[in-house]
């Protein structure tokens, strides 16, 4: 297949998404006097925006892409609950979601004049557990056959856990489902046999116990990172300098096509969502990993949790032919 014919298929994909939801909440307002009561701004609020976080997030750029999403996940019984039901339904995403004694996972950035002043976060990180843990195993079993590939959002926010991914795996092997994991540090020995995992350099540095500094450290924690998960892939995002894909015996370093970076926000999301409903719809690993790339380009390029669809992506391929990936032994 070519990239042109698996961009086109991604309407055809379901990709079913387990993870950490989360609201994001946005206050915005101007600062013009420093309270009398302590030397802090006070801010006059002018506007207030929620959007996907996290997990749903994720859901979102599947959305974005063309394809299906069902999201997997719990809220709390409160009215950021009720708003993150009312954004996903508004995408169209299908939910799996469970209500929990826990607060729903909400953080809210305060910006004035363009400038984040301060972001305060509402949070029960303790792992979900009891009846909770068990209706999501439930759901993900009677799901997972009617979807084409599954992601694992880890935002360590208490849903993922070593029993969620064993139970996961468990039910996607018989299946051959693909499993791709956001991973986050202090969380990789959870991910043993997943199919693929997506860290930036900091978390391959601490899953891998390697310090990456230089092409050859690079190269030996990617190594570590396959041989401790037993995964089929890793796919290192590496900033300004692409993405870097490991296989067995192999590595592809793919050079970014982002000409301005203007917001990080949510694009490891993107990464995530591209990589994995382009294996889903035919494409290798190596064409999954740079359709992820253009994507990644597309949503740096712009302020805000953007998302990239498959015309921008198509348009990107267009304009960025120069740009070749290098692969080697590893």
């Amino acid at each position: 297949m070519n990239l042109t014919d698996i961009l086109k298929d991604f309407k055809n994909r379901r990709i079913l998404i387990i993870g950490d939801l989360i609201l994001d909440r946005y206050i915005w307002g101007k600062v013009s006097r420093i309270s009398p009561e302590a030397p802090v701004p006070v801010v006059e609020v002018t506007d207030e925006n929620f959007f996907l976080g996290g997990a749903t997030n994720v859901a979102n750029n599947i959305i974005a892409l063309g394809g299906r999403a069902t999201i997997v996940g719990v809220i709390g019984r409160d009215r950021a609950g009720d708003v993150l039901r009312e954004l996903l339904e508004e995408k169209g995403v299908n939910c799996g979601i469970f209500e929990d004694s826990r607060p729903t996972t909400i953080k809210t950035r305060v910006i004035a004049h363009n400038q984040q002043v301060v972001r305060f976060d509402r949070e029960d990180k303790d792992k979900v557990g009891g009846k909770t843990l068990k209706g999501l195993l439930g759901y993900i079993g009677d799901a997972i056959h009617e979807h084409d590939g599954v992601i694992i959002s880890d935002y360590k926010k208490g849903v993922v856990s070593s029993e969620l991914i064993r139970e996961v795996l468990k039910i996607s092997k018989p299946k051959n489902k693909f499993v791709a994991v956001d991973p986050k540090v202090g969380h990789f020995h959870c991910y043993k046999g997943v199919s693929l995992i997506t860290p930036n350099l900091m978390e391959a540095a601490q899953g891998s116990g390697v310090e990456i500094k230089d092409e050859k450290s690079l190269l030996k924690a990617g190594r570590n990172l396959m041989s401790r998960l037993s995964c089929r892939a890793v796919l290192m995002t590496r900033g300004e300098e692409g993405m870097s894909l490991f296989e067995k015996g192999s590595v592809v370093h793919i050079p970014t096509v982002a000409r301005k970076v203007y917001d990080v926000t949510g694009a490891g999301d993107t990464v995530i969502a591209a990589f994995t409903i382009a294996y889903a719809s035919g494409a290798t690993m190596e064409e999954a990993a740079v359709i992820a790339n253009h994507a990644a380009g597309i949503v740096v390029g712009e302020v805000g949790t953007a998302v990239a669809t498959p015309a921008k992506i198509m348009q990107s391929l267009k304009e960025n032919t120069q740009i070749k990936s290098q692969k080697s032994k590893l």
